[in-house]
């Protein structure tokens, strides 16, 4: 029998997570049933979508969902071989036995030289997140201009770097210092601490006088606000993420954006990367590839242990990663 170790969802967040919202417990695992497979994990993905999709789809005593890199241990499935190595939807536990259905080998082109842990970032749900984004929502074009916040995590960073190769001019902001200096050893064309500028409107005239074309963002709140302001006529905006928002134990009210999405005739479009599946291997494809030819460099934020899982979890939602945070088990 295997015994798996595994962190459940003790109490639903309100507010910020914390260290007594979550409990390390231990099971066994059942013996394999035909068509199962028994999976090991080696490295476990932490990601903001985490903290609004908790409270939709987990009850309390649930294991955190989320995606991790396993190996398979026992296989009773002719798809997925002993030895091999699989992304999982398992969540946040050390071992599982899984049905196949939620499992996707890893391409059999991948480099012996890359960590298979960027199956979980770069090469991944972040950057094919990135890659149909920017493509499908911004549909953004050679010399036209580009703001991205949040730049420096895991979805921002991927976002940017394909611009440049479509020869758009980039604008990133991260909070800290050490981002900034990140994102311009990736080729960004203009960025800036959000934390420390004076006045954020200011900075994005100065980074972009004329205004933006297409703003990827990760954030909402406040800062999206500001930038409805800057954008350029027929202007696209891809609604990733709302950061800035996930914590709030209450709604806060705003500016309501009817207005400058009428006088600009901006286009604002939320989206899923579940919506491009039938597409998953084009952009997988696509990302390795320029991976592989060094047009996309990638920086992980690697915590270890699992024991880690919650610690690693609560500073991804601080900002305190740059690029994916992951888990190494």
């Amino acid at each position: 029998m295997v015994r798996a170790k595994c962190w459940i969802l003790k109490k639903h967040f309100e507010g910020f997570p914390k260290q007594s919202d979550f409990e390390l417990k231990e099971v066994e695992l059942p013996p394999l049933k035909d068509g199962e497979v028994l999976l090991e994990a080696a490295f476990l993905s932490v990601d903001p979508y985490m903290r609004p999709y908790s409270r939709v789809y987990m009850k309390e005593g649930d294991t955190m969902l989320g995606y991790q890199v396993a190996k398979v241990l026992e296989s009773k499935d002719p798809t997925y071989r002993v030895g091999e190595f699989v992304i999982s939807q398992s969540g946040w536990t050390t071992h599982a036995v899984s049905k196949g259905k939620d499992l996707s080998l890893l391409p059999s082109s991948w480099p012996g030289n890359l960590s298979r842990s960027l199956a979980l970032g770069t090469i991944g749900m972040p950057g094919l997140t990135a890659y149909f984004g920017l493509s499908e929502i911004c549909r953004m074009k050679p010399g036209e201009t580009i703001l991205i916040n949040a730049a420096a995590g895991a979805v921002g960073n991927v976002v940017g770097q394909i611009a440049k190769l479509k020869g758009g001019k980039v604008v990133g902001c991260a909070g800290s210092d050490e981002k900034v200096a990140h994102l311009k050893e990736l080729g960004f064309d203009e960025v800036f601490n959000y934390k420390t500028v004076g006045s954020l409107e200011e900075a994005l005239k100065k980074a972009s006088p004329e205004g933006y074309d297409c703003y990827f963002d990760n954030v909402g709140g406040e800062f999206s606000d500001i930038v409805l302001e800057q954008m350029k006529k027929f202007g696209r905006i891809a609604v990733c993420g709302a950061i800035s928002q996930y914590n709030n134990a209450a709604p806060k009210k705003g500016p309501y954006v009817q207005m400058p999405m009428i006088f600009k005739e901006l286009c604002m479009e939320g989206f899923l990367v579940t919506r491009w599946d039938s597409r998953k291997e084009e952009g997988l494809k696509a990302l390795l590839k320029w991976v592989e030819e060094g047009k996309i460099k990638y920086h992980e934020h690697i915590t270890k242990g699992f024991e880690n899982m919650p610690a690693a979890f609560m500073g991804m939602l601080k900002g305190e990663n740059t690029g994916k945070a992951v888990v190494k088990v």
